[in-house]
């Protein structure tokens, strides 16, 4: 046994999320690569095809299941089809979430409450439906997929940032209730070049600007988060749970303003 085979999930079964594009999709394909099959779900029925022929190229089975995963009950159903598929759950990767940026005073209590709907409930709902399925086979893992907007502060993002400090609590807290056997672990993403940053990548100065606020004076890859994941779901990270991963290229303030005015 060497070192890297701590990274291996070799026959586990892993639920991802937010698996049609970005870090959802690298995520995916990293787990099959370390060894897994995996329930991947979205929106796009289409691009999760794409996906699952990535996972299939690694000589993993993929199932897939277009669904809209802002309805928890939608989340929770994916325990069940991963049971049903494969038999057995070991590893689930709530990645689904996002919001976009609103003035405090345009963010109304039904945005807010959407925001926690959407970021942090259908984490819960996944999260309950998977521990039976999960404690069947002895335990596993939980991912998390928070922000750094979770834990600093930059004008706009009141309901973004106020869920994804929810989520990086309720990370801790479920860690809490789930030990020993289930292991519970957030990563607090940074600017990541994913299609929500497209508007910036793709225009030099707004990119020039970002990377420049940004410690390491780069912006994020999909794959830096799925490394981590796979790291958090593995053997190598047997011995952490309750923690917030900060993979943000050193961030302390955000590294792109809105310029929204002074009231």
């Amino acid at each position: 046994m060497t070192i890297f085979d701590l990274f291996r999930v070799t026959d586990k079964v892993a639920v991802v999320t937010g698996a049609g594009r970005g870090i959802g999709a690298a995520t995916a394909v990293a787990l099959a690569e370390a060894g897994a099959d995996v329930v991947i779900s979205s929106r796009t029925e289409a691009e999760l095809r794409e996906v699952a022929a990535r996972i299939e190229q690694a000589g993993r089975k993929a199932h897939v299941v277009a669904a809209d995963l802002s309805a928890p009950d939608a989340a929770a159903a994916l325990a069940g089809a991963a049971q049903e598929t494969f038999g057995r759950l070991d590893i689930v990767v709530n990645n689904v979430g996002g919001t976009y940026p609103r003035p405090l005073l345009e963010t109304t209590v039904e945005f807010l409450e959407e925001a926690f709907r959407f970021n942090v409930s259908t984490a819960h709902a996944l999260t309950v439906a998977a521990v039976p399925v999960m404690l069947a086979d002895g335990g596993g893992a939980i991912v998390n997929i928070s922000s750094v907007m979770g834990r600093v502060a930059g004008r706009g993002f009141a309901a973004y940032g106020t869920a994804k400090a929810a989520l990086a609590h309720y990370t801790r807290l479920a860690a809490t209730d789930l030990s020993p056997r289930i292991r519970v672990n957030a990563i607090a993403v940074g600017s990541v070049a994913t299609s929500a940053l497209d508007i910036v990548v793709r225009n030099d100065e707004l990119r020039g600007k970002m990377e420049a606020a940004t410690p390491l004076h780069v912006i994020g890859h999909a794959d830096h988060i799925a490394a981590t994941a796979v790291y958090l779901a593995s053997g190598a990270g047997g011995y952490v749970t309750g923690k917030v991963f900060e993979v943000d290229g050193g961030l302390q303030v955000p590294n792109l303003e809105f310029g929204l005015p002074d009231l």
